[in-house]
């Protein structure tokens, strides 16, 4: 399958506008490229893993459109039969009429030619090997080093939606689930994802494991992680639902049960979830927080102590919190 790219230089400010008007001429799903700085609360929202260090931003973006080229070298576009100059046409019209009420840079158009993209494998040229202390977190596409063999290898493919482990909030609640598992701890996991916090557990002498996620696609990468790490069969259950709000989740994982509870989710997420997964915790049993952005600290701090926790630590890492606490007694 061939594709003909649509390039057109602009300045990012006219980036939303530019997309809204071709998708009106049948180009849709851009490709954005600009040196545009994440916001923390972007940071916050989206948990990075894989991303390359950036450039200083110099105004300047690039928005590529994907049109497929048929065997006859026509193209389609909204279901009509043209060819690149119609389309280079169209685009260039529309370009002018933005001229006259907005700032739309240089407004060039380049054209040319691809073979298959691989969509969904184009990612892992940023996401190789790397350590978690003296944890080995590699993905399937890499060989292990003979120098790493006698490591603890946690074999991870994150596909297109989960954490890696590279983000400091997942390797903040490594440490700390480190810390605190044993050969009898049986441990929630709020936000399970690909899995990798309840995988490790496991992998640190965890009895069992049971994970909730918002999110349907986890229970495939879940799967596919668990059996990666040879996590047997009913070690690890996954439970699709929202915990704060369902009480048909909150019945399923059960009360007073865990000794260890994990949540590597957002701050403002934490604030709600924190009252009702006291009920999840055994007496004594751990609260393991972090997804918290250094501004957020005290929210989630106060939060924590106003369900009845103690505070037993607060770590750091770059930009993002942990907290830790304990359930010393349940409240009434």
């Amino acid at each position: 399958m061939k594709w003909v790219r649509f390039r057109i230089k602009t300045v990012t400010e006219a980036e939303d506008i530019i997309i809204s008007t071709l998708y009106d001429i049948g180009l849709e799903g851009a490709q954005i490229e600009d040196k545009v700085p994440l916001t923390a609360l972007e940071k916050e929202q989206m948990f990075v893993d894989i991303l390359p260090e950036g450039q200083e931003d110099d105004g300047i973006a690039y928005l590529s459109f994907f049109v497929e080229k048929k065997e006859d070298g026509s193209l389609e576009v909204q279901g009509q039969s043209t060819d690149k100059e119609q389309v280079v046409e169209a685009v260039r019209k529309e370009l002018e009429d933005l001229r006259l009420f907005c700032e739309i840079g240089e407004g060039s158009i380049t054209v040319d030619e691809t073979e298959d993209i691989d969509w969904i494998n184009n990612w892992k040229q940023y996401f190789h090997q790397f350590y978690i202390d003296d944890i080995l977190v590699i993905p399937s596409w890499e060989d292990v080093k003979v120098e790493d063999r006698e490591k603890l290898v946690l074999h991870i493919d994150p596909g297109t939606a989960f954490g890696t482990g590279m983000h400091e909030t997942t390797q903040l609640c490594i440490r700390q689930l480190r810390k605190y598992i044993t050969s009898d701890t049986r441990l929630l996991d709020v936000g399970t994802g690909s899995g990798i916090l309840g995988i490790l557990s496991l992998m640190f002498g965890a009895r069992h494991v049971v994970g909730t996620d918002l999110d349907i696609c986890a229970v495939e990468a879940v799967a596919q992680n668990c059996e990666a790490n040879g996590i047997v069969q009913g070690q690890f259950d996954l439970l699709i639902g929202n915990i704060i709000t369902e009480k048909e989740i909150q019945d399923q994982v059960g009360y007073g049960c865990y000794d260890i509870v994990v949540a590597n989710i957002l701050a403002d997420v934490l604030v709600p979830l924190t009252p009702v997964i006291v009920g999840q915790l055994k007496e004594g049993g751990i609260y393991i927080t972090s997804g918290i952005i250094d501004d957020k600290e005290d929210t989630v701090v106060k939060a924590v102590e106003a369900a009845g926790l103690t505070v037993l630590e607060v770590t750091h890492q770059g930009e993002w919190v942990s907290v830790t606490a304990r359930v010393e007694s349940h409240c009434s």
